[in-house]
């Protein structure tokens, strides 16, 4: 049996400000008598500051003060980080910062640790660190706290069925109430699900008997119905030269029109996908008009960019491509051109001739010029 764990070490920091009021006052009160800060909590431990204004030492003779971090909390063996600053009163910055750059160990209640000679006094009174008769200094405190963190089991959850159970339920037939025919092919189903699926449906053809236009099949439509997936149909993966120009008149084309028909936003962008996968340089401008006739937004938008990076504009413009919306189109490219252009021209350093990476986990490089420097553009940018 394997097992892991992680010591995991790391600071937790909070800072105090300590603001002292009648500094001139303070003089003379003795060596190391001091002045307390209120107790303030970092790190789970309670601290407090301690400025002894005529030194905490007698061999200093007075001459320069003192202060020091105490640990309020009773704790033991605390290992912290910290420093301490002489602010600047005078807003020019020039703060006086002391540091304890190793780790310094208090080992219970009341240890202490500071800075014995902080500053000579006579250079603290003429210094920008005290104005109006007040001294203000910040303590930084950083608490090392260690950890051992043991990975919890994770239980792995699959993915949902329940559309292999609603698939079982149109091949069984069970409860069944309505029949489709397909030709010769009778298929069987349930209205009630038919109805939570798309009222559109129901309504269509229940109600008004209206059948389906052209000869998708009726099953494929079903299955997608039950399942939320495609049938893995040769259809859907014909070869490029079967399904262009005539793309209204392809399988995903028509399986395109009857989803929008319905309302089945997900086959919308099932089918939208399939056909993505043959734009190319010479198929972009004939998917581009049949997303525009169709109103499928994510084609279009994928096409037009497509366009844009490859400077495929011109085949639009130019009089060998027909379609009633060509200027709307023309306008639409320009546009996402001109945004292109204004952080800098596109460089095309490597292309393939299908975007049929994007869909199976390859890209198209770019690199386009901002400012001087290189950005990597792929097309998964253009993902539907």
């Amino acid at each position: 049996m394997e097992s892991e764990s992680w010591s995991v070490t790391e600071t937790v920091n909070g800072s105090h400000e300590f603001v002292i009021e009648g500094y001139s006052l303070l003089k003379g009160m003795g060596i190391g008598r001091n002045v307390k800060s209120r107790e303030f909590e970092v790190g789970g431990h309670k601290w407090m500051l301690c400025f002894f204004p005529d030194g905490k030492y007698h061999e200093d003779n007075t001459k320069f003060i003192s202060v020091y971090l105490t640990l309020v909390s009773p704790s033991t063996d605390v290992r912290a980080i910290f420093s301490l600053t002489l602010l600047d009163q005078t807003h020019a910055g020039y703060h006086m910062v002391t540091n304890h750059l190793t780790t310094q160990t208090f080992r219970h209640r009341g240890s202490i640790r500071g800075y014995r000679r902080l500053i000579p006094r006579n250079l603290l009174e003429t210094s920008p660190f005290i104005k109006n008769d007040r001294l203000k200094m910040k303590c930084t405190i950083g608490v090392v706290m260690t950890s051992i963190d043991v990975p919890k089991p994770l239980i792995k959850i699959p993915k949902s069925d329940i559309g292999s159970y609603f698939g079982k339920l149109l091949e069984n037939e069970k409860g069944s109430d309505v029949t489709f025919l397909v030709g010769e092919e009778r298929f069987r189903a349930q209205k009630l699900v038919l109805t939570a699926r798309s009222t559109t449906l129901f309504k269509t053809k229940f109600l008004t008997g209206m059948k389906e236009d052209g000869p998708i099949r009726e099953n494929t439509l079903l299955h997608f119905i039950y399942t939320d997936t495609l049938i893995e149909d040769e259809e859907l993966l014909m070869p490029c030269s079967e399904i262009l120009p005539l793309l209204s008149e392809s399988f995903p084309g028509k399986l395109l029109v009857v989803a929008q028909k319905y309302g089945f936003r997900r086959l919308q962008l099932m089918c939208q996908s399939v056909i993505a996968k043959y734009i190319s340089m010479d198929s972009v401008a004939d998917i581009l008009a049949f997303a525009d006739h169709y109103r499928a937004e994510e084609l279009k938008s994928i096409c037009l960019k497509f366009s844009a990076a490859y400077n495929t504009v011109a085949v639009v413009q130019s009089d060998g491509f027909e379609y009633p919306n060509k200027p709307l189109l023309e306008a639409e490219e320009q546009k996402i051109v001109t945004e292109d252009n204004s952080g800098g021209e596109y460089v095309e350093e490597e292309s393939q001739s299908s975007v049929q990476g994007q869909l199976c986990g390859g890209d198209i490089r770019m690199n386009k010029k901002k400012n001087g420097k290189r950005s990597r553009k792929t097309m998964e940018d253009y993902t539907i």
